[in-house]
């Protein structure tokens, strides 16, 4: 993921998190524009990570790359206050155009997740 987004010259990635609890330390520190966060995060999951990222650094966006594909973890994702979700198999294809999106002030959602509606 980091190297994908880093072949990219427009975007420049800052840090990197080995856990939640840490994910938590560093956003509050540096106030990034944007955060990609996997569900599964040790000491603390994403998903309670982002919450209290947001309260943190509430205008940094979060995106969700993750393996977790039901669309109830996603909701949870997006009522967690995450700009955008991308399924980790899909990220080949969607990882650059949902930072784009986001970064573009768009909400974005994986392909796969076509004709659901995240908002409710």
């Amino acid at each position: 993921m980091v190297s994908t987004i880093r072949e990219q010259p427009e975007l420049q990635v800052i840090c990197e998190a080995s856990d939640g609890v840490e994910a938590i330390q560093r956003a509050a520190e540096l106030r990034p524009d944007l955060i990609v966060l996997d569900i599964g995060l040790p000491k603390l999951n994403g998903l309670a990570a982002a919450e209290q990222i947001l309260k943190f650094s509430p205008k940094s966006r979060i995106l969700f790359l993750s393996v977790e594909s039901s669309p109830d973890v996603v909701r949870a994702a997006f009522q967690a206050g995450a700009w955008g979700y991308v399924v980790k198999m899909d990220a080949e294809e969607e990882l650059i155009a949902a930072v784009v999106a986001i970064l573009r002030d768009k909400k974005f959602v994986g392909t796969r997740f076509a004709g659901y509606d995240f908002t409710k």
